[in-house]
């Protein structure tokens, strides 16, 4: 396997450990912070964060059994070691719950009758949890190392300790030449917290790495919906087409930046194009 494939200067990737007994189904970020206190009310006083405070081993079940429940509209199966991690995620972790943006500097935005076509930012060299996935579709790719990296944010890690969350979770995607077919090796990867750039907590999981990437000048256009292959071919070409200097770009790499959960309905996407070096 390629440990170097997750790098944001759009270098390729390797084949991915997706293929193993890993699997345990399709549960992010945001899916987790959509378990509402109104689902939560029916067993306590409603409050998130107290909840948090004082989970025992019945809400901790109930929080599985909701998310198994989820995740079989995705037809996928939640495995009953990820109650712990689910609990992190969902309780305040001591006031640690607060998600952290990826920093970076604004450099230009381009508008069309008050409609923002496209930003172009400058991101930080930064250290970033990667994995390489080659599933069937983009979908499972993200699903199943999605799951991985999130047991690495809950404790199974160097420290043992949770890490806290960072928004947007991406993938790197690779096309061919003419945009129209995505290859199946796909990289998930996690931004570390600020807390954690200095010296970066050692993953348990020998198929997560633990990669440099070097500071990047990125082209991004924000864009609503469900992420697969057809809407991400479609928003490339959008932006290829927006962009007035194209070949400044990587044109066979590309970032998907996620936000929300990507069972909503609404969820806030965006496409990265990155410059060449």
């Amino acid at each position: 396997m390629d440990r170097g494939g997750c790098q944001m200067n759009g270098g390729g990737g390797g084949g991915g450990g997706g293929g193993g007994p890993d699997r345990h189904g399709m549960i992010t970020l945001e899916d987790l912070e959509s378990f509402s206190e109104d689902q939560l009310s029916d067993s306590g006083n409603g409050s998130l964060e107290e909840e948090g405070e004082t989970m025992g081993e019945e809400e901790q079940d109930r929080l599985l059994h909701y998310w198994q429940d989820v995740a079989r509209g995705h037809q996928v199966e939640v495995s009953e070691d990820m109650a712990e991690p689910i609990q992190q995620l969902t309780s305040n972790n001591q006031g640690r719950s607060n998600r952290e943006h990826i920093p970076f500097t604004l450099l230009s935005r381009k508008d069309k009758c008050g409609e923002v076509l496209y930003e172009k930012r400058h991101y930080e060299k930064g250290h970033w949890a990667c994995i390489t996935m080659r599933e069937d579709t983009y979908e499972q790719s993200i699903c199943y190392g999605f799951m991985r990296i999130m047991r690495y944010i809950c404790e199974q890690n160097s420290l043992g300790d949770y890490l806290g969350m960072t928004l947007p979770i991406v993938t790197v995607v690779h096309t061919d030449e003419t945009h129209s077919v995505i290859s199946n090796d796909v990289t998930v990867a996690y931004y570390l917290p600020l807390d954690h750039q200095a010296q970066p907590p050692q993953p348990y999981d020998s198929e997560i790495t633990i990669e440099v990437w070097p500071a990047a000048v990125v082209y991004t256009r924000a864009f609503t919906g469900p992420t697969n292959e057809v809407t991400i071919i479609n928003q490339i070409n959008t932006m290829a087409e927006l962009l007035d200097s194209p070949g400044v770009c990587i044109n066979d790499s590309f970032i998907v930046a996620g936000y929300t959960n990507p069972a909503h309905s609404n969820r806030q996407n965006e496409i990265w194009f990155l410059e060449r070096r």
